[in-house]
């Protein structure tokens, strides 16, 4: 279950030591989401998004995202150095740019 995404991240040069997911429903939220907490070898931690959603992500799903965030920096008790989100959908222009300029690197 695991493999596919660590795959895919290996594939983007993007290494963890520890992948640790978090169920939506500790967050308290109801989305078909699935969330990741990373940490890299440096010992930096990163939050990953997977989303596999069929209707494209618009403008209006960054603050979806962003409030995911701040409930998992609470849940975790420590921020986010890197902000990854995984898409099998497509995206909207203004949502990479909107993405981007908050930090978020989109795969």
């Amino acid at each position: 279950m695991l493999k596919p995404i660590i795959e895919r991240l290996n594939s983007k040069s993007l290494i963890y030591k520890k992948l640790v997911e978090v169920a939506p429903k500790d967050l308290g939220i109801r989305n078909r989401i699935r969330i990741f907490c990373a940490t890299d070898p440096k010992g930096y931690y990163s939050a990953i998004f997977i989303i596999d959603q069929k209707s494209r992500v618009l403008v209006k799903d960054i603050e979806k995202f962003e409030q995911i965030l701040q409930k998992l920096k609470l849940y975790s008790d420590h921020s986010f150095k890197y902000k990854l989100l995984m898409l099998d959908a497509p995206i909207c222009s203004k949502a990479l740019s909107g993405l981007k300029s908050l930090g978020w690197k989109v795969i």
